[in-house]
């Protein structure tokens, strides 16, 4: 896992061919607003979160937020250790995110 900043997150990802964005907040924090090409899966659902991780591609690399960064690191370790290897935590999440968000 890695934590980048927004600026280090962007860079890459916008390079990044093999990226995956996953939110993992609650519902409704979704509603509120979301990065663009994102999936949710929440961190809230405990083993129906592992059962949703364990379906997706190992091979990918996983770009992780949530609302401060808090969980999204949480996340990223529970991917660590079901095997994924690549996993980069956004820091400070979506709160301080300055770039696209998609609102409903």
């Amino acid at each position: 896992m890695a934590d980048l900043s927004q600026e280090e997150w962007s860079a890459q990802l916008e390079s990044d061919q093999n990226a995956f964005v996953l939110d993992v907040r609650t519902p409704e924090e979704v509603e509120e607003g979301y990065l663009p090409n994102m999936t949710h899966i929440d961190i809230h659902l405990g083993q129906e979160f592992i059962t949703a991780l364990e379906k997706l591609d190992k091979s990918k690399n996983y770009y992780v937020y949530c609302r401060s960064g808090n969980r999204s690191g949480q996340a990223c370790a529970i991917m660590n250790k079901l095997g994924f290897e690549n996993t980069y935590n956004l820091q400070g999440g979506i709160m301080e995110w300055e770039g696209e968000i998609i609102e409903e």
